[in-house]
Protein backbone atom coordinates (compact mmCIF):
# COMPACT_ATOMS: atom_id res chain seq x y z
CA UNK A 1 0.00 0.00 0.00
CA UNK A 2 1.63 3.23 -0.86
CA UNK A 3 0.58 6.66 1.64
CA UNK A 4 1.57 9.21 -1.18
CA UNK A 5 2.76 9.02 -4.72
CA UNK A 6 4.07 11.88 -6.74
CA UNK A 7 4.44 12.18 -10.14
CA UNK A 8 6.13 15.05 -11.84
CA UNK A 9 8.11 16.19 -14.61
CA UNK A 10 8.97 19.51 -14.39
CA UNK A 11 10.90 22.32 -12.86
CA UNK A 12 14.19 20.51 -11.26
CA UNK A 13 14.74 17.92 -13.80
CA UNK A 14 16.02 18.10 -17.56
CA UNK A 15 13.58 17.87 -20.46
CA UNK A 16 15.00 14.35 -21.05
CA UNK A 17 13.84 13.21 -17.09
CA UNK A 18 10.72 11.71 -15.84
CA UNK A 19 10.50 11.47 -12.41
CA UNK A 20 7.87 9.09 -10.35
CA UNK A 21 8.50 8.88 -6.20
CA UNK A 22 6.73 7.19 -4.05
CA UNK A 23 6.76 6.50 -0.03
CA UNK A 24 5.42 2.92 1.19
CA UNK A 25 4.97 2.20 4.62
CA UNK A 26 7.03 -0.50 4.57
CA UNK A 27 10.89 -1.19 5.89
CA UNK A 28 13.74 -0.29 3.27
CA UNK A 29 14.73 -4.06 3.71
CA UNK A 30 11.86 -5.81 3.00
CA UNK A 31 11.22 -3.29 -0.18
CA UNK A 32 15.04 -4.07 -1.41
CA UNK A 33 14.16 -8.05 -0.73
CA UNK A 34 11.11 -8.09 -2.76
CA UNK A 35 13.33 -6.18 -5.53
CA UNK A 36 15.88 -8.44 -5.59
CA UNK A 37 13.30 -11.38 -5.81
CA UNK A 38 11.98 -13.05 -8.95
CA UNK A 39 8.35 -11.74 -8.46
CA UNK A 40 9.39 -8.00 -7.29
CA UNK A 41 12.25 -7.67 -10.24
CA UNK A 42 9.34 -8.46 -12.96
CA UNK A 43 7.23 -6.29 -10.90
CA UNK A 44 9.26 -3.47 -11.69
CA UNK A 45 11.17 -4.32 -15.12
CA UNK A 46 8.32 -6.80 -16.98
CA UNK A 47 7.80 -10.40 -17.04
CA UNK A 48 10.99 -12.70 -17.75
CA UNK A 49 13.60 -9.95 -16.47
CA UNK A 50 16.09 -10.84 -14.30
CA UNK A 51 18.42 -8.72 -12.78
CA UNK A 52 21.57 -9.62 -12.18
CA UNK A 53 25.25 -8.21 -11.22
CA UNK A 54 27.15 -4.56 -12.90
CA UNK A 55 27.43 -5.28 -16.45
CA UNK A 56 24.79 -8.04 -16.73
CA UNK A 57 21.82 -8.09 -19.40
CA UNK A 58 18.40 -8.25 -18.86
CA UNK A 59 15.00 -9.03 -21.00
CA UNK A 60 11.77 -8.97 -20.55
CA UNK A 61 8.63 -10.21 -22.73
CA UNK A 62 7.37 -7.43 -23.71
CA UNK A 63 10.78 -6.96 -25.71
CA UNK A 64 12.30 -4.51 -23.42
CA UNK A 65 15.82 -4.96 -22.21
CA UNK A 66 19.11 -3.51 -20.78
CA UNK A 67 22.29 -3.61 -18.89
CA UNK A 68 22.33 -3.18 -14.77
CA UNK A 69 24.66 -0.04 -14.87
CA UNK A 70 24.50 -0.15 -11.21
CA UNK A 71 23.57 -2.41 -7.78
CA UNK A 72 23.94 -1.17 -4.37
CA UNK A 73 21.84 -3.06 -1.63
CA UNK A 74 19.20 -0.84 -0.21
CA UNK A 75 20.19 2.24 -1.80
CA UNK A 76 20.13 2.07 -5.83
CA UNK A 77 19.66 0.26 -8.61
CA UNK A 78 20.63 1.68 -12.49
CA UNK A 79 19.80 -0.28 -15.82
CA UNK A 80 20.10 1.03 -19.17
CA UNK A 81 16.68 0.46 -20.54
CA UNK A 82 15.52 -0.24 -24.50
CA UNK A 83 11.81 0.40 -25.28
CA UNK A 84 12.48 -2.78 -28.15
CA UNK A 85 15.33 -3.36 -30.18
CA UNK A 86 15.38 -0.14 -32.96
CA UNK A 87 15.03 2.07 -29.24
CA UNK A 88 17.62 4.14 -27.67
CA UNK A 89 19.48 3.40 -24.79
CA UNK A 90 17.74 5.50 -21.60
CA UNK A 91 18.39 5.36 -18.21
CA UNK A 92 16.08 4.05 -15.13
CA UNK A 93 17.54 4.61 -11.61
CA UNK A 94 15.69 3.55 -8.72
CA UNK A 95 17.07 4.97 -5.54
CA UNK A 96 15.33 4.03 -2.03
CA UNK A 97 15.77 5.63 1.12
CA UNK A 98 14.53 4.48 5.25
CA UNK A 99 12.22 7.86 6.06
CA UNK A 100 10.37 7.15 9.13
CA UNK A 101 8.92 3.38 9.22
CA UNK A 102 9.05 3.35 5.44
CA UNK A 103 10.39 4.01 2.54
CA UNK A 104 10.89 6.67 0.10
CA UNK A 105 11.33 5.19 -3.64
CA UNK A 106 12.25 7.84 -6.29
CA UNK A 107 13.00 6.49 -9.88
CA UNK A 108 14.19 8.61 -12.80
CA UNK A 109 13.91 7.84 -16.18
CA UNK A 110 16.97 9.79 -18.20
CA UNK A 111 17.93 10.38 -21.45
CA UNK A 112 14.67 10.47 -23.23
CA UNK A 113 14.18 11.54 -26.54
CA UNK A 114 11.65 14.18 -28.13
CA UNK A 115 9.41 10.83 -29.82
CA UNK A 116 9.06 9.27 -26.30
CA UNK A 117 5.78 9.60 -24.69
CA UNK A 118 6.49 10.64 -21.19
CA UNK A 119 2.94 10.15 -20.03
CA UNK A 120 2.76 6.74 -20.90
CA UNK A 121 6.21 6.06 -19.27
CA UNK A 122 5.07 7.88 -15.90
CA UNK A 123 2.19 5.71 -16.05
CA UNK A 124 4.34 2.92 -16.48
CA UNK A 125 6.87 3.36 -14.05
CA UNK A 126 3.97 4.60 -12.04
CA UNK A 127 2.44 1.39 -12.22
CA UNK A 128 5.81 -0.95 -11.66
CA UNK A 129 6.52 0.95 -8.44
CA UNK A 130 3.02 0.03 -6.76
CA UNK A 131 3.30 -3.64 -8.12
CA UNK A 132 6.70 -3.48 -6.51
CA UNK A 133 5.35 -2.52 -3.29
CA UNK A 134 2.61 -4.92 -2.97
CA UNK A 135 4.25 -7.06 -1.04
Amino acid sequence: MTLSNEISEADAKPADTIEVVQHVPRPLGEVWRRLTEREGIEAFLGEGAMLGGKGDSWHAADGTYGVTRSYHPEQQVRVSWHADADAPATMVDLQMAAEGEGTMLTLRHEHLTQDMDREALVARWDAAMHRLTQI
